[in-house]
C-alpha cells in the first residue's frame, strides 16, 4: 500500500500533464477552409485588418493583440496598438518581430502573398472572409476559441444573434425599398449582393438595385444608376460627416430618391466594418427605409 502511494502522485501528474496538454491543443477550420492548428490558447496575436482588431476586442483577446495595422481605432484603446503598416501592405518583417503566435488576416484585404509568407515562416494564420451577418458571430466564436477566451466571445456571438434577429422580425416583412448603396463618388463605387452590406440592406426589408454585378465592389457609371432609379440612396465616405457628393445627385432631380429626398447617410465604420456594431448601422439603415416608405405618394 505503501509503494502504491508513493507510485500514485507522478502517476496523477503525468496523467494530468498530458491530459491538459492535449485538451489546450486547437484546431479552428478558418473561412476559406484550412485548419488553423494551435499547440495552446494564443498568446502573442496580430491583426492585418481593423475590422479583425475590433473583433478580437469584443471576443475578450483585446489583451493578446500585439500589433495591428493602421485604422484599428476602436475600442478607443486599440489606437494605441503598434502598426505594423496597412491591410492592404503590411511590414512582414515588423509582424514577425512581434513574435506572434497567431496572425488574424482578411482574405478580400490582405494580399494572398503575405499570407502564403507568413505560413511558410511556420505562423499560423487564420484567413477570415465574411459575407453574411452570421459570418460576424461565428467570427467571434472562432477568436474565442483561438485566444482561449470562449466564454466571453460565445456572450458577445449570443448578443449579437438576439438583436439580429429582433431587427429581423421588425422590418425584414416591410415593403421593399429599392437601395443603391454608395462606397465611393470618383471612382462612383457599389456593392453586389454578395456584400455584408447587401446582407444589411435586406435585413432592413430593402433591394440592393445592383445586387447582380458580378463583381464584390464593382464601379458602375451615372447612367447606370438612373436606369436603375432608386427610392434611397445610401452613401459612406470616409468618416463621421456626410460626403458633399451624396448631393451632389440632386443635378437630376428625375431621381426617385432625389424627388423623395431619400439621400441618406451611414458613418462608414457602422456599416462597412464586419463586426458587431454593423447592427448599429443596420438600425440606421433600417430606420432610414422606414423613413422613404413613409414618404411614397398616397394610393
Amino acid at each position: 500500500m505503501t509503494a502504491l502511494r508513493r507510485f500514485l502522485p507522478p502517476l496523477f501528474v503525468l496523467l494530468a500533464l498530458g491530459h491538459n496538454a492535449f485538451a489546450a491543443a486547437i484546431d479552428v477550420v478558418d473561412d476559406m477552409g484550412d485548419t488553423v492548428h494551435l499547440d495552446a490558447p494564443a498568446r502573442r496575436i496580430v491583426s492585418l485588418a481593423p475590422h479583425l482588431t475590433e473583433l478580437i476586442y469584443a471576443a475578450g483577446a483585446g489583451e493578446r493583440l500585439v500589433a495591428a495595422v493602421e485604422y484599428s481605432d476602436y475600442p478607443p484603446k486599440a489606437k494605441a496598438l503598434p502598426r505594423i503598416g496597412s491591410y492592404t501592405n503590411a511590414d512582414l518583417e515588423a509582424v514577425v518581430a512581434q513574435h506572434p503566435d497567431l496572425v488574424v488576416s482578411w482574405r478580400s484585404g490582405n494580399p494572398p502573398t503575405q499570407i502564403e509568407r507568413l505560413r511558410a515562416l511556420g505562423i499560423p494564420v487564420y484567413v477570415n472572409e465574411p459575407r453574411d451577418l452570421d459570418a460576424v458571430a461565428h467570427t467571434l466564436r472562432q477568436i474565442g476559441r483561438l485566444a482561449g477566451t470562449g466564454a466571453v466571445a460565445d456572450a458577445a456571438a449570443d448578443a449579437f444573434e438576439a438583436r439580429q434577429a429582433a431587427l429581423r422580425t421588425r422590418y425584414a416583412s416591410q415593403a421593399p425599398v429599392g437601395v443603391f448603396y454608395q462606397i465611393w463618388d470618383q471612382p462612383l463605387m457599389t456593392i453586389n449582393g454578395q456584400h455584408l452590406i447587401s446582407a444589411v440592406i435586406r435585413l432592413c426589408g430593402g433591394r440592393n438595385v445592383f445586387a447582380d454585378l458580378d463583381l464584390l465592389a464593382p464601379k458602375i457609371g451615372v447612367e447606370s444608376v438612373l436606369v436603375a432609379d432608386p427610392e434611397v440612396i445610401v452613401a459612406s465616405g470616409m468618416g463621421e460627416a456626410r460626403p458633399e457628393w451624396l448631393d451632389a445627385w440632386r443635378r437630376w432631380p428625375q431621381l426617385t430618391a432625389v424627388k423623395r429626398d431619400n439621400l441618406f447617410f451611414i458613418p462608414p465604420e457602422l456599416i462597412q466594418r464586419h463586426t458587431p456594431r454593423i447592427l448599429d448601422g443596420a438600425t440606421r439603415l433600417c430606420e432610414q427605409l422606414d423613413t422613404a416608405r413613409r414618404r411614397r405618394p398616397a394610393q
